[in-house]
């Protein structure tokens, strides 16, 4: 598999949200197949994560084509959500931060739209 393509999401808004899950989908067909594209989410963004918001359609859209979305549990613990708070196959990681610096030196490029 080639090197992936993570996208930051740090911020809440329906508006953003949605702009951003749009970006990944332009996205995937523009990097070579087998390409993964990981949305990390923290602070207000991991809001996109809760079952039932107003962009439940565009998220699973989007992780149907293939963007995994991750969450920070830094931010989940300051918020007082578990897993079970998530939307299905949403991936914790211990911090948003964290994961988007481990990437970067793994060598996937960086989006923050």
């Amino acid at each position: 598999m080639t090197d992936g393509v993570v996208i930051h999401l740090d911020e809440a808004g329906e508006d953003k949200h949605r702009a951003v899950l749009r970006n990944a989908l332009n996205l995937l067909p523009e990097v070579p197949p087998g390409t993964a594209v990981e949305l990390v989410t923290h602070g207000p963004a991991i809001d996109l994560a809760r079952p039932g918001r107003p962009t439940a359609d565009a998220l699973a859209e989007a992780m149907a084509a293939g963007v995994s979305l991750r969450v920070c549990r830094n931010s989940m613990r300051s918020q007082g959500l578990t897993e079970d708070d998530l939307v299905p196959d949403a991936v914790p990681v211990s911090s948003g931060v964290g994961h988007l610096v481990a990437r970067q030196r793994e060598g996937w490029a960086y989006l923050r739209p």
